[in-house]
């Protein structure tokens, strides 16, 4: 389904709404069918896909294959594979007083569903959803992100000649503005907090349920009975992913005043072994998405050094090359500007507190987190960690991994985001469980609890209940 540039929102999602509404989205070999070629969108066009990240976010092919069309090309095979079983009717338990009956849930889907995606995985959280989307039998409007304006370009044209029952409208602010002022059944929004509230209010305009990935600053703890090299190796892993422009990327760490020192030069190390001496000439080291953002990272590091930081690695940033280089900051405070909001890019802060105690505290002093990763060995602080703090997932010993899992549904708690998709979530998510109840009309059990209450019906019911 196209979407000329002249046409208004609002005739873009009545198309939508409309195919919906001829019933066509509803049989399973639909359902199928679309994720087939969702597939072959991916698979047909992967070179194009692969050179519209590169030019938006200099994504190395490879990175593009496994942070985007390859992590989505699994989570349609995992759908793909299990969808049939997750839309069975769910019989349900019938209480004796109502019997003989039966009961059960069947998935609904919920008309059309509205996808707002970030910039920094343009590919991979726009057509995620839509996966769910899809296997539940609905119909969907795109709005990828502005800021990633070639691969917008790119799925723009391509979407439309694949699937069947999804448009793709392209623009900036004013156009998402516009689109809000519709109905729909669902909305799901990847991004910060400020457009979140934003979203919500429209979305609570028509009632419409959100789903809202918000990201934030996710902690990672480490102590000595860890591995350090391992997971100094990891850690760098997780947070230079994608020039560090990952929610769930590890935002800072937290260590005792020896594993912070004995963590710079394992760090600096393995931040050379990825990407050489010089990481701005790596083929494999992305860039900042605007110049903006850039400036962003380097006013955050240059205010953060001037209140007491370290630079360990690092350089002077490009701003109108949009690089940012790895960065790890040493003797970072609680009150640092580098830890007033989520970095999101390739600078990685250590904050070294007294013990484990203290690092609990500091995470529960703030929004809870999307993420939150330990490197420890001791079961005794994991056992704390899961009990003592609250976040979207915990990783032990690994960063990341949890969000490209389909069988994990993937989601924030607090302000890092509400509700969660991925594999048989996305199904639920974006369906109604519809309870169905069958009574024959005999025998009439009912007859008990209808008028008039004479002593002994009156007696029957509140026995029966």
């Amino acid at each position: 389904m196209t979407s000329g540039p002249a046409e208004t929102a609002a005739a873009v999602v009545q198309r939508v709404r409309e195919r919906f509404d001829s019933g066509v989205t509803r049989p399973l070999s639909w359902r199928l069918g679309q994720l087939d070629r969702m597939a072959a969108l991916l698979t047909e066009n992967a070179g194009e896909i692969e050179r519209a990240l590169h030019a938006d976010l200099r994504k190395s092919p490879t990175e593009s294959h496994l942070t985007e069309i390859g992590v989505l090309l699994e989570e349609i095979r995992h759908t793909r594979k299990h969808l049939r079983r997750w839309l069975a009717p769910q019989r349900v338990s019938v209480p004796w007083q109502y019997q003989p009956a039966r009961a059960s849930l069947v998935l609904e889907p919920l008309g059309t569903v509205l996808v707002i995606a970030p910039w920094n995985y343009p590919v991979f959280l726009l057509l995620g959803p839509l996966v769910g989307v899809l296997a539940a039998g609905n119909t969907a409007v795109l709005k990828p992100s502005e800021l990633a304006p070639r691969t917008a370009e790119v799925l723009e044209r391509l979407v439309p000649r694949y699937l069947d029952g999804v448009a793709v409208v392209t623009g900036g602010p004013d156009r998402t503005t516009e689109l809000l002022r519709e109905r729909f059944d669902h909305i799901v929004f990847t991004g910060g907090g400020r457009v979140a509230r934003i979203v919500m209010a429209a979305a609570a305009e028509h009632l419409t349920p959100v789903t809202l990935e918000l990201g934030g600053k996710s902690p990672a703890w480490v102590d000595a009975t860890t591995d350090l090299p391992a997971a100094a190796r990891r850690i760098a892993w997780g947070k230079l992913v994608n020039a560090g422009q990952t929610c769930v990327a590890p935002d800072y760490l937290l260590a005792p005043p020896d594993v912070a020192r004995a963590l710079e030069p394992l760090l600096a190390r393995e931040i050379r072994a990825m990407y050489g001496t010089d990481p701005a000439a790596s083929p494999d080291f992305g860039r900042m998405v605007t110049s903006e953002h850039a400036a962003r990272l380097d006013r955050m590091v240059s205010e953060s050094v001037a209140a007491g930081a370290r630079v360990v690695v690092g350089g002077e940033a490009d701003v109108a090359g949009r690089y940012v280089p790895p960065t790890v900051l040493a003797d970072v405070t609680p009150d640092s500007p580098v830890m007033a909001e989520e970095i999101f890019g390739p600078v990685l802060p250590i904050v070294p507190v007294p013990d484990l105690d203290a690092a609990i505290a500091h995470v529960r002093h703030g929004d809870k987190p999307l993420a939150l990763y330990a490197f420890t060995a001791d079961e005794g602080v994991r056992a704390r960690l899961l009990r003592e703090t609250s976040s979207g997932a915990v990783g032990f010993d690994v960063p990341l991994v949890q969000a490209s899992m389909p069988s994990l549904p993937f989601g924030g708690v607090g302000a890092s985001g509400t509700g969660a998709y991925h594999g048989e979530a996305s199904v639920r998510a974006f369906s109604h469980a519809k309870p169905v109840v069958r009574k024959p009309l005999l025998p009439d059990t009912l007859g008990a609890v209808r008028p008039p209450f004479t002593a002994v019906r009156r007696a029957l019911a509140r026995r029966l209940l």
